[in-house]
């Protein structure tokens, strides 16, 4: 997908918005709590929930409007990629107890991907956080078996 700024721009505010809400909170009253990014293919709105299924903000990504091809939530990852990256000094300061992801959701509030995970002294910034964790839990059953 061919990005222009201006949709970059409109899904940074929406995340400076959720970091804004979540730096006001005294850091003794730090919530757990994840992100969820439920984007609706055919309106183009991006929401923004969290655990609690309260919404935080939400923007409309014109540039999303009517998009009914297939990949489109593959598409858009590298997108929602790079605005978290801009705005990861904000997201670092936000009141929430570690660790914290952003989980970019489809229509029906279904998984698609893990874009962002916070940690107290690791953020990772990549599609699936959990690649090949059950291929090193099998490996490691077996050779704790074996022994």
């Amino acid at each position: 997908m061919n990005t222009n700024e201006q949709t970059l721009h409109q899904i940074e505010r929406a995340l400076k918005k959720t970091a804004e809400k979540f730096a006001a909170i005294p850091q003794e009253d730090a919530v757990l709590t994840d992100f969820y990014l439920l984007v609706r293919q055919e309106s183009g709105e991006l929401l923004v929930f969290d655990d609690d299924e309260r919404e935080i903000t939400r923007c409309v990504v014109e540039e999303w409007i009517g998009n009914c091809s297939e990949d489109f939530y593959t598409t858009i990852q590298p997108v929602l990629h790079t605005a978290l990256k801009r705005c990861e000094p904000l997201l670092e300061e936000m009141s929430v107890l570690r660790p914290c992801s952003f989980v970019l959701l489809d229509d029906e509030q279904q998984t698609v991907a893990e874009l962002f995970l916070i940690d107290d002294d690791t953020m990772i910034l990549g599609q699936d956080l959990m690649v090949g964790l059950s291929d090193d839990l099998d490996a490691f059953w077996q050779k704790l078996a074996a022994e």
